[in-house]
């Protein structure tokens, strides 16, 4: 399994998404980061609060310069369904994530236990990409809980942005 590093450029991601536009990390252009938030999938409850919370902060994450997106495996019918029934009104929802890519930003992979889950899907992971197609931060978790809260996270951008603050973890 390799991971992407701090201050190197992040791995190719390119998705579409639920409002039937193709994202591509590369060609986005935030005033300070994409926040790119790659969750389970539909069949995960964990996964649809903190959504959730997200959808619900996407206009303060955006007055920071911070676009966000969520990604799953799921296909578009799924992904369509999380949207739907989430009430994902203000977040951008991608889908189609495929295990190479998956494993190129150091998610860990997961077979299902019950009927809801898919055969396969990427555990949850949150990335703070720079303008220039960077990793600034990174949070990756082989379980549904113990994610970044988004509150801390808005708190956490301020503080970066206002300071000047470099990305960490970079030492060979």
């Amino acid at each position: 399994m390799t991971k992407p590093m701090p201050q190197q450029t992040a791995p190719t991601l390119s998705v579409p998404t639920v409002r039937g536009q193709q994202w591509t990390l590369s060609e986005q252009s935030p005033d300070q980061f994409s926040a790119v938030v790659f969750y389970r999938g539909l069949h995960c409850p964990i996964c649809k609060g903190y959504l959730g919370q997200l959808n619900s902060k996407v206009d303060e994450f955006r007055k920071r310069g911070v676009e966000p997106i969520a990604i799953s495996k799921d296909g578009e019918e799924r992904a369509q369904q999380a949207v739907d029934k989430w009430g994902l009104d203000t977040l951008t929802v991608g889908y189609g994530l495929t295990e190479t890519t998956a494993r190129e930003w150091g998610l860990y992979i997961s077979t299902s236990i019950s009927e809801k889950e898919t055969a396969r899907f990427a555990g949850p992971g949150l990335f703070l990409i720079n303008s220039d197609n960077t990793l600034y931060a990174a949070s990756i978790q082989s379980m549904p809980f113990a994610r970044p809260n988004f509150d801390d996270l808005l708190q956490a951008v301020d503080f970066v942005v206002s300071k000047n603050y470099p990305a960490r973890g970079n030492a060979a």
